[in-house]
């Protein structure tokens, strides 16, 4: 079972949101999703467990709360395929005219 982990602090590191999950069983992966541009964390994870540990650690963290934020703990959707990336062709754009 994946299950997103969110509004989580900031402070959180990946081998923290580990040990919160690892009280209702193995942990197959535990990640802390940062952001590409400036390398923090982005207040969300995933955990990946067993589907019987999995939703028993959703009913008990759901609405945990942790360093003062209470956390929103559900089983993870797939992503929605949104298609290619991209606004469109476009280059650069205007200026002036130059007659010579």
């Amino acid at each position: 079972m994946n299950i997103y982990v969110g509004n989580l602090p900031f402070t959180v590191d990946d081998d923290e949101l580990r040990d919160l999950f690892a009280q209702f069983g193995d942990i197959q992966s535990a990640k802390i999703i940062m952001d590409r541009e400036t390398g923090r964390p982005r207040g969300f994870g995933f955990v990946e467990m067993g589907d019987a540990d999995g939703q028993k650690a959703i009913e008990a963290l759901n609405g945990f709360s942790m360093q003062g934020r209470e956390l929103r703990i559900n089983e993870a959707q797939p992503r929605e395929d949104r298609g290619p990336r991209g606004g469109g062709g476009g280059g650069g754009g205007g200026g002036g005219r130059n007659r010579w």
